[in-house]
């Protein structure tokens, strides 16, 4: 690669064997991103259609699988055309709108799954308040916050980051991630105390308030009746399980371009892999079958 491209263009270098599977490669994942555009738009879908759903609980569902279609479509495009690419590369500019956007809409998921906390806090430890608290305007404010906040800040970032002079060209991961820091020449201060001062705006201060959500609302269930805690399990336990599985998988992703250590080939793209399968994919069946109403409208769909 002659020196004018490696100014503008970035190689993916994280792909295992892809010549030798392409064709392997391209169904497997053309396969899964069809099945996450059908499961969480059906579920989308029901919500919008059916009058029993157009509550605070299931507008945040939505909202959630929704952001979960838009991280999918910032990334899986883009791996199916380097499928069936002699080359995986990508320009600068659009590396850095895939960063943008892949990390814009991370910390969103953060921010409506606090939203989430909140509502199911209000509805379990402050019933008679809930129309009060929970009214349209409210909820429509908590959508736009957790769009609208992650987004603006990181707009910064990502002018600060395409400003920076690259002394290297290869990423070692299948699509743009905050890997991209390893490309400058200098590491930028700036840029290093920016990030994380929206990490802690849109991940962790979100994080702990769920946290503290979730133990008051054990702290009420535990003096309460047994049909508060039934609606409190089935309510409550899809977004814990959702939480910590992305919690995990998104600190992975944060702290890999800190350490030094090289892992393999393979374990670093089944880790990447996983922060754009398990999501989008599971999502739509956790809130699916655990959340009752949504359920009994599947079952009348499909039945």
């Amino acid at each position: 690669m002659d020196k004018e491209l490696n100014e503008t263009f970035i190689v993916l270098d994280g792909h295992v064997e892809v010549h030798k599977y392409t064709f392997v490669y391209f169904m497997s994942f053309l396969i899964v991103y069809v099945l996450i555009i059908c499961s969480n738009s059906t579920i989308v879908y029901l919500i919008w259609k059916h009058q029993d759903l157009h509550e605070p609980m299931y507008i945040f569902i939505a909202a959630l699988l929704m952001n979960s279609l838009f991280l999918s479509t910032n990334i899986y495009p883009k791996l199916l055309i380097d499928f069936l690419s002699e080359k995986q590369i990508i320009s600068y500019q659009a590396c850095i709108v895939q960063y943008f956007m892949f990390y814009a809409l991370g910390c969103s998921e953060f921010l409506l799954l606090a939203a989430m906390a909140y509502d199911r806090y209000v509805s379990i430890c402050k019933p008679l308040q809930y129309p009060t608290i929970m009214r349209k305007t409210t909820v429509s404010i908590y959508l736009a916050l957790a769009w609208l906040l992650p987004a603006c800040q990181l707009v910064g970032l990502a002018i600060m980051s395409s400003n920076q002079k690259l002394c290297s060209f290869t990423l070692k991961v299948i699509f743009c991630n905050n890997t991209i820091y390893k490309l400058f020449c200098v590491t930028s201060r700036a840029i290093t105390v920016y990030g994380l001062v929206i990490l802690l705006n849109t991940v962790v201060f979100p994080v702990v308030f769920i946290v503290f959500s979730y133990i008051r609302i054990l702290i009420i269930c535990y003096h309460s009746s047994g049909d508060v805690r039934k609606k409190a399990a089935q309510t409550c336990l899809p977004h814990l399980i959702v939480l910590i599985n992305y919690f995990c998988l998104f600190t992975y992703d944060v702290i890999t371009v800190r350490l030094e250590y090289e892992f393999p080939k393979t374990a670093r793209l089944i880790m990447s892999l996983q922060l754009v399968l398990y999501n989008p994919l599971f999502n739509p069946m956790i809130y699916g079958l655990k959340m009752k109403e949504i359920s009994k409208h599947l079952k009348r769909l499909f039945c």
